[in-house]
C-alpha cells in the first residue's frame, strides 16, 4: 500500500514484480512500506559497504578523519531526511489533508546516490567514460541505476538487481537522456561522445517504465531533494575536510580572493567570515550550523498541491550563491592542488592500464583468452552472449573496485615481484 496519498499503487510497483523475493515479502506480512524495503536493501548491501573505501575528496587511506563515499552518503541521507521532515511540517501546517513526502523514499535515494561511483573519485568516472566511449560510455548515475536493477546482489551464476520500486528508481535518476542521443558527429566524420549526464542506451526500457513520457522529463521531487542534500554535503563538509587537511588556510583563501575579479560584496563577507573561523578554530561547528541554513533555504513551488510531479524545489538566492562559492573554492584550492592532482594522475593511469589489460585478456583474437578477474566476474564475462555485454561487464568489474583493490590488482598484473594472481580469486 502507498505510504501517503501523494503516492499511488503504481509508484510502489517493482521493476520485476514476479521475482521470488517480492513474493516472499508479501507472504511474510512484512510491516515495512515498499520504500522502507528499498532503503533497507541498500543499507545492508555489499555495494553500499564498499563505499567506505572509495574516494570522496581524499584517496582512501590518506587521512583518518576525511569523508569517504560511505560517510558522505550517510550525511546526505541525514540531510535529505531533515529536508523532508521540515517540509512535511510546513505542509501539515498549511494544507490540511494533503499527503506528505515520504521520508524513507528520500533517505533511500540519498543512500544510493553514489553506489555507481568507481574508484578514485571523479577522475575515475571520467577515465572509465573515456575508455568506454566507443562502447556506450560510463556515468556514475547510470551505473547506480545498473546496480539497482541488475547487479547489487550476487548469485552463483549471475548478479541480480534489488527489484526497486518505480518511485525509488525515479528518485535516483538525475539524468534521463541516453548516451547515443548525445553523441555528435563532426564535419570530418569523427564522433564526439558525451562527458557525463546520461544513462546507458540499454537502460531506456527502465526509463520508459518509470515514466511513459520518455527521455528528457524533469527530476522527480525526491530526486531534487536528494540532489540538494548532496550539494549541501559536499559544498560544506568537503570544505571542512580540506581545512582539516591543511589545503584551505586563511592565507591561501586571502591569496585566492585577490586573484578573483568577479567576487561581489556578499562573497567577500562570506570568505572573510570563513577565514575568521579558520583562525579561531570554530569552522567545524559553524559549518555544521550552516547545514541547517541550507536545509531551511528550500521552498516548494507548484501549480497543483495534490500532484507531486508538479512540485519544484526553490533555493533561496543567497544560499545558492554561498553553495556555488564554496564549491568554487573547493575546486580551485583542493581539487586543483598538486597533491590531489598527483593522486588523480595516478588513478587515471592505473585505470587506463587495467581497462586495456582486462580487455586484452578477455577479448583478444590474437592469443588465448585469460582469466585475470575474480571468479564471479570471470564467469559472467565468459557466459555473456555478445562482446557488447562482455565489455559492459568488464566496466562493471572495474568500477566496482575500491581504491585499494584497484591498486592491488594493478600491482598483481604489472609488478612481477608483487603477490600472486591466485590471490585475486
Amino acid at each position: 500500500m502507498p505510504p501517503s496519498s501523494l503516492y499511488s499503487d503504481r509508484d510502489c510497483e517493482r521493476w520485476m514484480p514476479d521475482t521470488s523475493h517480492s513474493r516472499k515479502s508479501q507472504r511474510s506480512g512484512d510491516p515495512r512500506t515498499p520504500f522502507q524495503i528499498d532503503r533497507d536493501r541498500i543499507t545492508f548491501s555489499y555495494a553500499f559497504r564498499r563505499l567506505q573505501s572509495k574516494t570522496q575528496v581524499f584517496q582512501s587511506g590518506d587521512y583518518d578523519f576525511y569523508r569517504t563515499r560511505l560517510t558522505h552518503s550517510i550525511e546526505v541521507a541525514k540531510i535529505g531526511r531533515s529536508i523532508v521532515e521540515r517540509m512535511n511540517y510546513e505542509l501539515a501546517e498549511t494544507s490540511s489533508g494533503l499527503g506528505l513526502i515520504d521520508v524513507d523514499l528520500v533517505e533511500a535515494a540519498c543512500l544510493a546516490h553514489d553506489l555507481g561511483h568507481p574508484p578514485f573519485g571523479h577522475i575515475g568516472e571520467r577515465t572509465l567514460n573515456a575508455c568506454m566511449a566507443p562502447h556506450g560510455g560510463f556515468e556514475g548515475n547510470a551505473q547506480t541505476l545498473r546496480i539497482l536493477t541488475h547487479l547489487i546482489f550476487e548469485r552463483p551464476d549471475r548478479p541480480v538487481g534489488m527489484n526497486p520500486t518505480r518511485a525509488f528508481v525515479d528518485a535516483t535518476l538525475k539524468y534521463k537522456t541516453t548516451f547515443s542521443s548525445l553523441v555528435r558527429t563532426t564535419e570530418a566524420g569523427k564522433a564526439t561522445y558525451p562527458k557525463n549526464h546520461f544513462i546507458y542506451d540499454e537502460q531506456e526500457s527502465v526509463l520508459n517504465w518509470v515514466q511513459e513520457t520518455g527521455p528528457g522529463f524533469e527530476k522527480s521531487l525526491e530526486c531534487q531533494i536528494m540532489d540538494w542534500a548532496d550539494d549541501t554535503a559536499y559544498s560544506l563538509n568537503d570544505l571542512s575536510d580540506g581545512i582539516q587537511a591543511g589545503y584551505l588556510t586563511s592565507t591561501r583563501i586571502h591569496q585566492w580572493m585577490e586573484q578573483q575579479e568577479d567576487l561581489d560584496e556578499a562573497d567577500v563577507q562570506d570568505l572573510d567570515k570563513l577565514r575568521e573561523r579558520i583562525n579561531d578554530g570554530t569552522y567545524e561547528r559553524r559549518h555544521a550550523a550552516k547545514v541547517g541554513q541550507f536545509i531551511s533555504a528550500l521552498s516548494l513551488e507548484t501549480d497543483d498541491l495534490n500532484d507531486r510531479s508538479a512540485w519544484r524545489l526553490k533555493v533561496d538566492g543567497d544560499i545558492a550563491r554561498q553553495c556555488s562559492l564554496y564549491k568554487r573554492i573547493a575546486v580551485d584550492l583542493i581539487f586543483r592542488s598538486p597533491q590531489i592532482q598527483q593522486n588523480e594522475f595516478r588513478g587515471r593511469h592505473l585505470l587506463i592500464e587495467l581497462f586495456d589489460a582486462v580487455m586484452d585478456a578477455y577479448l583478444s583474437e590474437t592469443h588465448d583468452r585469460l582469466s585475470i578477474l575474480p571468479s564471479s566476474w570471470d564467469l559472467r564475462i565468459r557466459q555473456a552472449d555478445s562482446d557488447t555485454l562482455r565489455i559492459r561487464y568488464i566496466c562493471d568489474a572495474l568500477s566496482a573496485l575500491t581504491d585499494g583493490e584497484a591498486i592491488r590488482l594493478y600491482q598483481k598484473l604489472f609488478r612481477a615481484d608483487y603477490g600472486s594472481l591466485s590471490d585475486l580469486a
